[in-house]
């Protein structure tokens, strides 16, 4: 019976092959838009969490300032002692990076890049998870003496060096001549258009003496030994920060410690939200093509009102004429949910190469919009079926 109500289904959407696409136009546009605005949104958040964590795990970064309604506001700059204090007073601390940074123009031959300097120490590419493609960290004598040596980022190679071999080398960074000792390992573009490979780091007394002339400490990075100490280590640097910049209790900080764990937190809720947001709205493509079934399905009824007279006149059951029309209801919703997911896939894998965005197939969407285009089908197609099935078989016979 069900298999014999399919054929005839199948026979009628092939029959008005062109009217039956038009009508599921609505449903593939509603569940295409769907998986589009989920699949990107999933991709965007992976690739904003990959880029905060690519900064180092349990990371924690402190920063003298406030934001404002106009900007960051400049606060006093922090001293090596800030970050002497943090390494030894407060528990759950695996590494401290104290950190200062300038632009400079960096020379090397014939070939010049403007970019940026940073005067730190040896915790930096530990606390930043930062690994060496090639030679090697400062020594403590280098750090100690703040001998003129560096370790450059890939598109400093790149842009200054091309194919040669960097280590040994030397570089001129504001005119001061620097040994490069190292190659970092490339991390890439950050979310923001922010190329994290376009650096050279120098050791902290070297930046200080040479470079900036001046002691200001402007970033101090934080790594927390385990990530459910983070928070707890957090709250611990602001309490002794406070202390030492003499702030009171009833004065708000003029500087801010910063988790990446929340940071990461309120990304991924924002773009869920936006997502969720976006996906309701396409979802109203959904209903439209709903509607539109729905007419459709009246136009069929009243077009073939003579053949269903004719079936209930040789015995067919009402229940029988209203498993038709919503079977044939349910397999066009159902198509047009199928094409609309293969286009959407289609589309989503497209747009992701196109932004650079991760593609993560989002299964349980998927198979949502399958259940929920064939619901739309029942849904819509319940009243012209039922209208279908009450036609009066003499009536029905008679209509012209």
């Amino acid at each position: 019976m069900i298999w014999n109500t399919m054929q005839l289904a199948l026979r009628e959407i092939r029959f008005n092959l062109m009217r039956s696409i038009l009508t599921a136009l609505g449903i593939i546009i509603g569940v295409a838009a769907v998986i589009v605005i989920v699949t990107l949104g999933g991709g965007a958040t992976a690739r904003v969490t990959s880029d905060i964590s690519s900064l180092g795990r349990n990371l924690i970064i402190v920063v003298p300032g406030k934001r404002g309604p106009s900007g960051r506001e400049q606060g006093t700059p922090f001293e090596l002692q800030d970050a002497n204090a943090i390494l030894e007073e407060v528990d759950g601390v695996a590494g401290v990076a104290p950190t200062a940074t300038k632009s400079i123009t960096v020379i090397y031959g014939n070939e010049s890049w403007s970019t940026s300097i940073h005067g730190t120490n040896n915790g930096y590419m530990g606390v930043r998870e930062w690994a060496l493609a090639a030679g090697r960290a400062f020594t403590r004598g280098e750090e100690r003496s703040g001998r003129a040596v560096c370790v450059i980022g890939e598109t400093i190679r790149r842009e200054l060096f091309g194919f040669q071999n960097p280590i040994g080398a030397t570089i001129r960074a504001d005119n001061i001549p620097c040994e490069v000792i190292g190659l970092l390992e490339p991390k890439g573009t950050a979310t923001f258009g922010t190329d994290q490979d376009d650096l050279v780091v120098t050791p902290l007394r070297t930046f200080q003496r040479r470079i900036s002339g001046n002691r200001d400490i402007s970033m101090i990075f934080v790594s927390a030994a385990a990530a459910e100490m983070t928070t707890k280590v957090q709250n611990d640097i602001q309490t002794l920060l406070r202390q030492r910049r003499g702030i009171r209790d009833n004065e708000q900080e003029d500087f801010e410690v910063e988790n990446l764990q929340e940071i990461t937190k309120v990304v991924e809720s924002t773009t869920g939200v936006l997502t969720a947001l976006l996906s309701a709205v396409a979802m109203v493509s959904l209903i439209v093509g709903g509607i539109g079934i729905m007419n459709i399905m009246l136009v069929s009824v009243t077009e073939r009102t003579r053949e269903i007279g004719i079936r209930l006149a040789i015995g067919a059951l009402e229940r029988d004429v209203l498993l038709q029309f919503l079977v044939e209801a349910m397999m066009l919703s159902l198509a047009g949910g199928i094409a609309g997911i293969l286009f959407g896939l289609f589309v989503s894998f497209w747009l992701s190469e196109a932004l650079n965005l991760p593609f993560i197939l989002n299964v349980p969407i998927v198979l949502i919009a399958v259940v929920f285009s064939a619901f739309v089908g029942i849904v819509f197609g319940f009243f012209p079926a039922r209208r279908a099935a009450r036609l009066n078989p003499i009536d029905a016979l008679r209509y012209e």
